[in-house]
């Protein structure tokens, strides 16, 4: 059986999403939707989707084979979330705009239905951290993509201390700091100048973002390390994002991170690979000599 969830969704992709379920009713695979997405589906785009409705993937994921993700890369991170620790293979199917976690095109829909009809995928596995805290702060508390500390609003920048296995590793004087994944390295650590990790490699990366240090640089451990910051600053509050969760803490707060003990499952098709994804949605290597 196939479980289908999506966040928020454009009128302009009806007939794609439209043909999906078509396809599957063709097919005659089971499938179940998230409850609050089939109600966006019938209620304000009017698709037509059939199947039954869960509210909790608890409800369905015993029988559940794959996920399909209906969204761009930030549904594949709200994805991941409900799938926790059932490592259930997640496909994404793009209907945002970079798509490069959720890298299957609306054109290849059939394709994709008939890929995991017949098993011929593959898996990627990815790494997720794991946030520790001394007080109650996220419900879910691991991330594919990045932890990071933040500054509020337009506040004065903060202070982190990080440290690594309990040894002081840094202070940083800056706007924020990241802690990313492999994943989670071609996201917002590598916007702040943080290097490009290959998924399979066992690191974390950590960058600062805007240091008011110029010898502070990026840089990568690996992750089974457990690495753990204080925060300050002229502020009385701050921001801790999982992924695209947020909260607000203050200097009371200890913040660790380590890997955690479970993965995301990725579907790519055979066709598709992480350094295919780079060249065509980061344009990597481009130039004109090649």
């Amino acid at each position: 059986m196939i479980a289908i969830y999506g966040k928020s969704f454009s009128s302009k992709y009806v007939s794609h999403a439209q043909e999906l379920f078509d396809y599957l009713r063709k097919k005659g695979i089971d499938y179940v939707i998230e409850e609050n997405f089939m109600h966006l589906l019938h209620d304000e785009l009017k698709i037509s989707t059939g199947g039954e409705s869960f509210k909790n993937f608890n409800e369905v994921k015993g029988d559940t084979d794959v996920v399909f993700s209906m969204g761009g890369d930030g549904t594949i991170l709200d994805t991941v979330v409900m799938v926790k620790e059932s490592e259930k293979p997640i496909l994404g199917i793009n209907f945002g705009r970079l798509g490069f976690l959720a890298s299957l095109g609306k054109d290849q829909i059939p394709a994709a239905v008939d890929a995991v009809e017949r098993g011929s995928y593959m898996i990627d596995k990815r790494s997720l951290l794991e946030l520790q805290t001394n007080k109650p702060l996220f419900k879910d508390s691991f991330a594919l993509n990045d932890m990071t500390i933040q500054r509020r609003d337009q506040s004065s920048m903060i202070t982190v201390n990080a440290y690594l296995n309990g040894e002081l590793l840094n202070t940083y004087w800056a706007d924020g700091l990241i802690v990313s994944t492999p994943t989670g390295s071609t996201g917002y650590s590598l916007s702040c100048g943080g290097p490009i990790i290959y998924p399979t490699s066992g690191n974390f990366v950590i960058t600062p973002v805007a240091p008011h240090n110029l010898n502070v640089r990026p840089m990568v451990v690996n992750d089974d390390v457990v690495l753990s910051f204080e925060v300050t600053g002229r502020g009385d509050s701050f921001l801790c994002t999982l992924d695209s969760r947020v909260q607000t803490i203050d200097a009371s707060f200890q913040l660790a991170v380590k890997k955690a003990a479970f993965s995301a499952n990725i579907i790519r098709l055979t066709d598709q690979s992480f350094l295919t994804a780079l060249k065509t949605k980061l344009n990597w290597g481009s130039d004109q000599r090649n």
